[in-house]
């Protein structure tokens, strides 16, 4: 099995969390940072397609809104994993995933995962520092990553792989 995963991470956080998918994938896995890698591929090429983000001012990056636009018809037609990470969870976390990502997208998705976040405030600009604080409180690095929903992730899509 080969799987695509595209994601858009601007700290660190969700490359992070496409690090540890990779790591435990089963099959061929190729990760494209859509904001800083600049590699040819066709989403056709890939049994499976895992996409994800992080939320900033109430919103995924546009480089996914943009990538799920795109390929939205052929995205149908995969085997799919959706992502974030935010930091929120319950309800707040459900309503960003529920705006990150079309509803068609979400209802095939054989995997959908909210993996917690992190404010890495020692990588953030001037601007976003002033908001975090105000907005949050936060004021050094702090993370909730969360590690066991990221291996519940990959868990659902390792035993897709079983069934081929």
């Amino acid at each position: 099995m080969k799987t695509l995963i595209v994601y858009g991470s601007s700290h660190g956080t969700t490359e992070k969390a496409v690090q540890l998918l990779s790591e435990w994938m089963e099959g061929e896995v190729l990760a494209v940072d859509l904001k800083r890698d600049r590699i040819a591929f066709e989403v056709s090429d890939y049994d499976f397609v895992i996409i994800g983000g992080s939320i900033h001012a109430g919103s995924i990056q546009g480089k996914i809104k943009h990538f799920i636009g795109k390929h939205h018809d052929e995205l149908l037609t995969k085997k799919l994993g959706l992502f974030l990470c935010c930091w929120h969870d319950g309800e707040t976390a459900i309503e960003q995933f529920d705006l990150a990502f079309p509803e068609e997208l979400r209802k095939v998705s054989i995997a959908n995962g909210i993996f917690g976040g992190e404010f890495l405030v020692s990588k953030m600009n001037f601007i976003e520092r002033q908001i975090v604080k105000k907005v949050s409180g936060v004021t050094e690095d702090t993370s909730n990553l969360d590690t066991t929903a990221i291996m519940t992730f990959v868990m659902k899509i390792n035993a897709t792989f079983a069934h081929v």
